[in-house]
């Protein structure tokens, strides 16, 4: 792998502007359940598609999560807990032995470099396509998603998704819990359960996307059951100390729409808090928003913020450092990056010492497999 070297400050100043970064909150250990983490930054979860197509993680995996060991802890990018689930093209999943196989040699890597996992569990819902899946997708309601959607052969445009039965959504909640105990067996220290970003439990969650008169639709209180019953399944199959929960209050990723957050949020965390979760993951959080302080105020565990970086669009140089801190200073434990990790496998090293970051290649983000914009990038001399 190749190297890049820094020069080494020599003026009082760049000193001082040294030990000021060194001395961040964001490099003080903090614990996660039975965890100790060396410090507060955490590598969020991206789907990378590197996966084998029947979603077993390759072995360029385990390199590549390993590099990132150094992160206070690593949540792996979304795995599905059945075949129906799938999103994207060789995206890993976790519903059989092979993929339990292709995940522990990712865990023994990791392990093996001093790093702590989770794996974050995510059912696509109406964001899938049968030619990827080999399933037509299931959803709260037959609402399709109002983009093209990437397949093994391109883009086409998605499909009108079945609503999902009673039945059908009892068989989910199952599969969610027994692809919890797969990825204990395949030696995560966790999971966390995705009902964020226009997927499955997120969908249940908008009033856009769930038109459900049922015992899952309407009110705020249906709306939610399902994601609850989803983490409790978890929680009881696993150990709640386990598992976390991502959510997205109005993020508008996979066209997703919600006019009634300030109702919905509470009331899920609230539902939640009781359950004695490992922890609870904003994306996009922004201390500046009355919503943030609610649910800081609201849940009693670890919180996780994901700060809201400019999307699309460069990162700052910083790489999230200061809106990190800020976040801290705001009441959140620990403060999960993305694409600052993509980019830097030594990103905690770079934030310490102030040295500078490694640019991010879009073109290599997902899609296109292989070790280009994935484990090429350099790391510090």
């Amino acid at each position: 792998m190749s190297t890049t070297t820094t020069s080494v400050p020599t003026t009082k100043a760049a000193k001082a502007a040294k030990a000021a970064t060194a001395d961040s909150a964001l490099f003080e250990p903090a614990r996660l359940g039975a965890l100790t983490l060396p410090n507060r930054l955490v590598m969020a979860p991206m789907t990378r598609n590197r996966a084998s197509a029947t979603g077993v993680p390759e072995p360029i995996m385990a390199t590549y999560y390993a590099q990132r060991a150094s992160a206070g802890l690593i949540i792996a990018e979304a795995a599905t807990p059945n075949a129906v689930g799938a999103t994207y093209p060789h995206i890993p999943a976790i519903h059989d032995d092979t993929h339990v196989a292709g995940w522990r040699r990712v865990t023994d890597a990791v392990r093996d470099a001093g790093g702590r996992m989770f794996l974050q569990l995510q059912h696509g819902g109406r964001v899938g396509h049968p030619e990827t899946s080999g399933h037509h997708p299931l959803a709260p309601s037959p609402v399709p998603l109002p983009d093209t959607i990437f397949t093994p052969s391109g883009h086409q445009e998605s499909v009108v998704p079945r609503e999902m039965t009673e039945e059908q959504i009892g068989s989910t909640v199952a599969d969610f819990a027994a692809a919890a105990r797969r990825a204990v067996d395949a030696g995560f220290a966790g999971v966390e359960v995705h009902s964020a970003n226009g997927y499955l439990l997120h969908q249940f969650l908008s009033s856009a996307t769930n038109r459900r008169t049922d015992g899952y639709g309407g009110s705020v209180a249906h709306r939610i059951r399902f994601t609850v019953e989803v983490v409790r399944a978890v929680a009881d199959a696993i150990g709640p100390e386990r598992v976390g929960v991502r959510i997205a209050p109005g993020v508008t990723a996979n066209a997703m729409r919600e006019d009634d957050v300030d109702a919905v949020y509470p009331a899920l965390v609230g539902e939640l808090r009781e359950l004695g979760l490992a922890y609870l993951h904003v994306v996009f959080a922004d201390p500046d928003q009355p919503l943030f302080h609610t649910l800081r105020a609201a849940w009693p565990g670890t919180l996780i913020a994901n700060p809201a970086l400019p999307w699309p669009g460069p990162l700052p140089a910083d790489g999230g450092r200061a809106a990190g801190e800020r976040l801290l200073a705001a009441g959140a434990d620990l403060i999960a990056l993305g694409r600052s990790f993509l980019a830097n496998p030594d990103l905690v090293a770079r934030m310490r010492t102030g040295a500078p970051l490694n640019p991010i290649r879009d073109a290599h983000l997902m899609y296109v497999g292989g070790e280009t914009g994935y484990t090429d990038y350099p790391t510090l001399g």
